[in-house]
């Protein structure tokens, strides 16, 4: 593909990382938008090309804080000021995602209201990368393609040449995306049950299934304060595990995850980089989705399946 492409790719701040690859593994170049801070807090954005009749993706994880979901907002507005033939949010990493439902009288819908701004700001197609929930694209009233780390993350497993794999769902909620791993594998499937005392805090966990001399590869969706994968692994380890790796997508690890993580019983933790992470953890290894993201912008422009490139 060329710079005289039908598509224009731009990014956020904080996604640029994710952007830049994508657009090499496309062959064309990085948009030109700018985003001017003022004193009080307040940004604006403005492209610095022409985007007339073009087709433009917007690369922006909504991760916290809540100024990448308000880039992104402004993104969308502009472009479709700027009369965009089509605007198609790029957004790895939906934010609120958890937020899904009123598990509790009086709370917010969290994942709903983002849907429904990022509908109301402008977008034609959201592109997206393993929701908490599978139905959350049903939030939406325009198309979705979600996409599966699976694409990456199986590949990488099975390079491991582990010979006595099990594969572990760290909590019940996870326990389908656990599934179709071990079905991949042809290998058991064990499940961690846990109770919380409150959120990111884990009182207990229960494990339903034999590890003893296993080699366990617990997976999930995400990993913010690694409490609950620790505790896991730390677990497995004591009844008897011959090693324990994690595998997710979202890498958020907030406050003391990084640690938690050194200091466990996993041999690693292995993430996209849907997220940037900075902090130094020998444990934590990140593979990158761009080549994903950017075959499925191709496929979008080229009106081609997207289902066909997953492994699972």
């Amino acid at each position: 593909m060329s710079a005289n492409n039908s598509f224009m790719v731009f990014s956020g701040t904080k996604s640029k990382y994710l952007a830049e690859k994508i657009c090499s593994s496309l062959g064309c170049p990085l948009g030109k938008l700018v985003i001017t801070h003022f004193a009080d807090g307040e940004f604006s954005v403005s492209y610095e090309e022409s985007i007339r009749g073009r087709d433009v993706f917007l690369v922006q994880s909504t991760f916290p804080n809540s100024d990448n979901l308000m880039e992104l907002l402004l993104m969308i507005d502009a472009a479709k000021r700027a009369s965009a033939k089509s605007i198609i949010a790029v957004i790895p990493y939906f934010g609120w995602a958890r937020q899904d439902r009123k598990d509790k009288p009086r709370v917010s819908i969290g994942a709903k209201l983002v849907a429904d701004m990022l509908s109301v700001a402008g977008i034609n197609r959201l592109i997206t990368m393993d929701l908490h929930a599978d139905q959350e694209q049903g939030f939406f009233d325009v198309p979705v393609d979600h996409l599966y780390a699976s694409s990456v993350l199986l590949p990488y497993i099975k390079s491991l040449n582990l010979k006595n794999i099990v594969i572990a769902a760290p909590d019940v909620g996870g326990s389908k995306r656990a599934s179709t791993y071990s079905k991949y594998f042809e290998c058991p499937l064990v499940l961690c049950n846990k109770t919380r005392s409150k959120p990111n805090e884990v009182a207990d966990i229960q494990i339903i299934g034999e590890i003893k001399g296993a080699d366990v590869i617990l997976v999930d969706d995400m990993v913010d304060t690694a409490g609950t994968i620790t505790k896991a692994a730390n677990l497995m380890k004591e009844k008897g595990a011959a090693s324990v790796r994690a595998v997710a997508t979202h890498c958020i690890m907030s406050g003391p995850a990084s640690e938690r993580v050194q200091d466990s019983a996993l041999e690693e933790l292995v993430f996209t980089d849907s997220i940037p992470y900075s902090s130094r953890c020998a444990k934590v290894k990140q593979i990158s989705i761009a080549d994903i993201l950017a075959e499925t912008i191709r496929r979008v422009e080229n009106n081609e399946s997207i289902s066909s490139q997953y492994l699972i």
